[in-house]
């Protein structure tokens, strides 16, 4: 038996040993084609599996376990997810039509307007806040008991849109994600190498899209400002999709 055992052992080393050798010969005989192929694949496959997780929450429509804070103006609590969609859009390289960039689009949403009463002095600056936020409301100025505009009231509709892009570098082997408004009114950038990048990474986008947990942003490097994008070829061709 203890022989037996020995042996089970010993074949599952080698197992491990000979399949570490195979990728790395696939690895070694892997052209650059066989790379953008390779990441082409993965885009399109994150592109569908986006688009089917999104379809279901549209139709779930769970409250998301973010608070958007506008300063101390206002805070949009817990929205309910409402709608979104995924689109994509392909280029010619070297050849090869793929993935430029995938877009994922959503809105969250409360069912009622939020009311901000102001003295008159803060209306300009508000305004200004609000629609950096890209919140939209309606303005009306409030008349005390002699006729005079004192304050003003927003009447805010508090719906959030969020963004998240995929953006593949061919050359670098690499995913650069920018997330905008995902948990608070901000953008952000990670980038991910080319095998990293795969259904489990989605899975937790989506968690933290929900605000059920961050570990998506714990997978990679926030990308620095000023970091350097790949320059597109001459005359590539483009072809943009919506779904």
């Amino acid at each position: 038996m203890a022989t037996d055992k020995k042996s089970a052992n010993l074949l599952d080393t080698l197992r491990a040993q000979s399949d570490a050798m195979r990728g790395q010969d696939k690895n070694a005989k892997r052209t650059p084609d066989d790379a953008l192929k390779d990441l082409d694949q993965r885009m399109w496959k994150s592109f569908k599996w986006l688009d089917e997780a999104i379809g279901h929450l549209a139709v779930i429509r769970p409250a998301v376990a973010h608070d958007y804070r506008v300063g101390d103006i206002l805070t949009i609590a817990s929205p309910q997810f409402d709608q979104g969609f995924v689109s994509y859009r392909r280029k010619a390289f070297a050849g090869y039509e793929a993935v430029e960039y995938i877009e994922l689009f959503y809105r969250l949403a409360l069912p009622k307007a939020i009311d901000v009463a102001v003295p008159v002095s803060a209306v300009s600056g508000i305004d200004d806040r609000l629609r950096n936020a890209q919140l939209k409301f309606q303005y009306r100025a409030l008349l005390d008991d002699d006729r005079v505009v004192r304050r003003g009231l927003f009447s805010v509709t508090p719906a959030v849109t969020g963004f998240v892009k995929f953006q593949p570098d061919y050359r670098r082997q690499t995913v650069e994600v920018t997330l905008r408004n995902v948990d608070r009114f901000e953008t952000v950038a990670v980038e991910f190498a080319a095998d990293k990048f795969e259904d489990s990474t989605l899975e937790d986008l989506v968690r933290f899209i929900l605000g059920e947990d961050n570990a998506f942003l714990r997978r990679a490097p926030l990308v620095g400002i000023g970091a350097r994008k790949a320059a597109l070829l001459p005359n590539e061709e483009v072809t943009s999709y919506r779904v």
